[in-house]
């Protein structure tokens, strides 16, 4: 389960980081035309890295406006969780592209270093214009990435902010080895000469040490690492949220998930084995409610794993050997002498079970219910055939004969007020017809339940002491209020 984002959210967020990237790749796109040509005309290395350290960018600008444009897609019978991993691998391609460029500077910078190739720099303003707009650029867009990342939770954009971040300081390393390979030039100190190719090193050193975090990061997410969001104390704490809801027994298992900026939680649960599905499933939803409180609009599955709880009466856990073998059993009892249980129950098994598979079924039931609760000292099951198919009476009539003794038997007790809606229903039988009679009995509503059944019970009784032939009365009880008869 996640949160539901309507169509207009999810357009607008789309539309948020498209105009984001492609402002991105506007701004790359002329920061790194003019380093190139301010390069080229100037001769710096530290000016050309720049450049080629901004050409990076924009490959990474436009990689990221593409991912934008495909992770928002939803998912689809091909890609059931989403295209958010496009934004992961497009990471991956500019971490190769910034790997790239920092081998060629560091090979073109040690050269001139060792070889003293190229040092003579032609001296113009341009490249301090250059560098001062790029610092600005790089600021303001950077900042503007920034934002709409974690307005939207993108991690393309987010690492597009992070490498613009650093070109600011890449450039102003540029910029002093610039100014200081001028200044030696103009006061004739050789030892200054080398300040281009040394700040073409620095930059070189920031492209890799951003390449390598980037690299970091775009691995985990490809390698479905459990994302920073819940790792440490923010998973003990969702772990401690999930184990606080009434009816979680144990917290087994969590795993989460990040795809794009999507996250996905599988989460494993130990439930009371004898929870109503209806319970079950508002547990289910109080933690998915409990995972999106630290994961927002993540998708949710949860597993329940049935378990027995210290709260169990032997009543429930003899009902839940039985669950699990998935047969059916009622009216048990259980009784206690010498510190020993003795249980009876009723098994329900389908008509058409021979008695030889039925009584191995029965026995297999006990033993299974022994090895559970040692306790138990004798088992006896009563073994009751169940129709496999719904009845089809030959006759559904009132009989007014069986109805006129049903009534008179009522008549005795001064609790029952009405007797009405009497069925007979005759069901044949090898030998004789099988007789059902069933009924309406109003009784005074404030009447205690148990006073209820003491009085249906009597009724029977009495009913079937008069009426022998009948095998079996069906009572149901409603209140004076309520009757319709």
């Amino acid at each position: 389960m996640a949160l539901v984002t309507t169509p207009e959210e999810a357009a607008h967020t789309h539309a948020a980081k498209r105009s984001a990237a492609l402002l991105s790749v506007f701004a790359a796109l002329i920061i790194t035309l003019l380093k190139l040509i301010t390069g080229i005309f100037t001769g710096s290395l530290g000016m050309l890295s720049e450049a080629a350290h901004s050409g990076i960018d924009l490959c990474a600008a436009a990689i990221t406006f593409f991912s934008v444009q495909v992770s928002d897609r939803p998912a689809d019978e091909d890609h059931n969780y989403g295209h958010g991993k496009i934004e992961s691998l497009s990471a991956f391609v500019e971490t190769v592209l910034m790997l790239g460029s920092c081998i060629w500077i560091l090979t073109e910078a040690i050269r001139r270093i060792l070889f003293h190739q190229n040092l003579a720099l032609t001296f113009s303003v341009w490249p301090f214009a250059v560098l001062l707009l790029s610092i600005t650029v790089d600021y303001s867009r950077s900042r503007t990435l920034h934002r709409v990342a974690v307005q939207h939770n993108s991690e393309a954009l987010k690492a597009d902010a992070i490498h613009f971040r650093t070109d600011i300081w890449s450039s102003f390393a540029v910029l002093l080895g610039l100014a200081a390979t001028y200044a030696g030039k103009h006061w004739h100190l050789p030892f200054l000469e080398l300040a281009d190719p040394i700040a073409a090193l620095i930059v070189s050193g920031i492209i890799l040490r951003v390449s390598w975090q980037l690299a970091r990061h775009t691995i985990d997410a490809l390698l479905d690492a459990t994302p920073a969001e819940t790792r440490a104390q923010t998973r003990r704490d969702l772990i401690l949220d999930l184990a606080a809801i009434d009816g979680v027994l144990s917290v087994d298992r969590v795993r989460t998930r990040r795809s794009g900026s999507s996250y996905f939680a599988d989460v494993t649960l130990g439930m009371p084995r004898k929870l109503t599905f209806q319970r079950s499933e508002q547990i289910t939803a109080a933690a998915t409610t409990a995972v999106q409180r630290h994961l927002p609009g993540a998708d949710v599955v949860v597993h329940s794993v049935p378990t027995a709880s210290m709260a169990e009466s032997v009543h429930d856990r003899i009902r839940a050997v039985a669950a699990r073998s998935n047969l059916t059993i009622h009216d048990v009892s259980v009784q206690e002498y010498n510190y020993q249980l003795h249980v009876e129950q009723h098994l329900e098994v389908d008509e058409t079970m021979p008695l030889r598979d039925a009584h191995a079924l029965a026995t297999q039931l006990e033993s299974d219910m022994r090895r559970e609760i040692p306790g138990i000292a004798t088992i006896l099951t009563h073994i009751e055939s169940e129709p496999a198919t719904i009845e089809r009476p030959a006759s559904l009539e009132r009989d007014r004969q069986l109805e006129v003794r049903l009534r008179r038997a009522a008549a005795v007790f001064p609790e029952i007020l009405d007797i009405h809606e009497v069925f007979v229903t005759r069901i044949p039988n090898p030998g004789s017809d099988r007789i059902q009679v069933s009924c309406h009995c109003t009784l005074p509503d404030d009447l205690p339940m148990a006073e209820v059944h003491a009085v249906i019970t009597a009724l029977e009784g009495a009913f079937k002491l008069d009426a022998p032939e009948v095998n079996r009365l069906l009572i149901h009880p409603e209140p004076a209020t309520d009757n319709r008869g």
